[in-house]
């Protein structure tokens, strides 16, 4: 199934951004997008998400989603602890021995173990993040919304949360969308790959990556020529 956006209009501080644009998404799948920066992919990001308004367009099959979000901040509560920022996403509908249940799958799932008890403070950027990537997948959503997630985080910390977050998600395939300026970050995560060229948006190149998450490397010769036509569609 797809989730589609149709003639979308939307003006930014006197910019047009989208001009009768259209887009659809796969339903469990992680679609990433590349574009330069300020086309107007966080906006989009924010009208699926509900934040921001259209000036005109219809969304298609996202009006009874339930929606998540990892942003590039972790944004988890400083005066709770790892397994208390999870469980607090869960809601008051679920029985207690359920929540915790819950919770420790996640912690697993974003190898936590013995950090239960920790507060945001104690723990590295990336231990951070994992645990917003847990709560994100901990809350029941149907579409989760990634912006920027792994900007600014050192090659490493990448890679090791890009191994995370496609582990936990192989487990529980939600929708995803996925904002990221970084070509390597869309390859190693996106079953496709979607390209915007500059505002108002068109599409300039769609990629389908058919390598099994768990089997990727930016160094094979396959990534490498799937990198430059990306490079290549982004100078366009």
């Amino acid at each position: 199934m797809s989730l589609q956006v149709k003639g979308l209009n939307k003006e930014y501080e006197g910019m047009l951004l989208y001009s009768n644009f259209g887009i659809d998404f796969t339903e469990g799948t992680i679609t990433c997008i590349l574009g330069p920066s300020g086309c107007g992919k966080t906006t989009l990001l924010n009208i699926i998400g509900g934040t921001v308004k259209p000036d005109s367009g219809t969304l298609v099959g996202f009006d009874k989603k339930v929606i998540s979000y990892i942003f590039q901040e972790p944004r988890l509560l400083p005066w709770r602890t790892v397994e208390q920022n999870i469980e607090f996403v869960l809601g008051k509908n679920i029985a207690s021995a359920e929540k915790k249940k819950i919770v420790r799958q996640f912690i697993q799932l974003v190898e936590l173990d013995g950090f239960e008890k920790y507060y945001p403070s104690k723990l590295s950027g990336g231990m951070r993040q994992r645990v917003s990537i847990a709560r994100s997948f901990a809350y029941p959503s149907d579409i989760i919304l990634m912006d920027e997630a792994l900007k600014g985080l050192d090659v490493k910390l990448k890679q090791n949360l890009i191994r995370t977050f496609s582990r936990i998600w192989q487990a529980d395939r939600r929708t995803v969308i996925f904002v990221t300026h970084d070509v390597d970050e869309a390859l190693m995560l996106g079953n496709e790959v979607i390209v915007f060229s500059e505002a108002p948006v068109q599409v300039v190149m769609r990629q389908k990556v058919e390598v099994p998450l768990a089997n990727r490397t930016i160094e094979t010769d396959y990534f490498k020529a799937l990198k430059q036509d990306l490079i290549k569609a982004l100078g366009s």
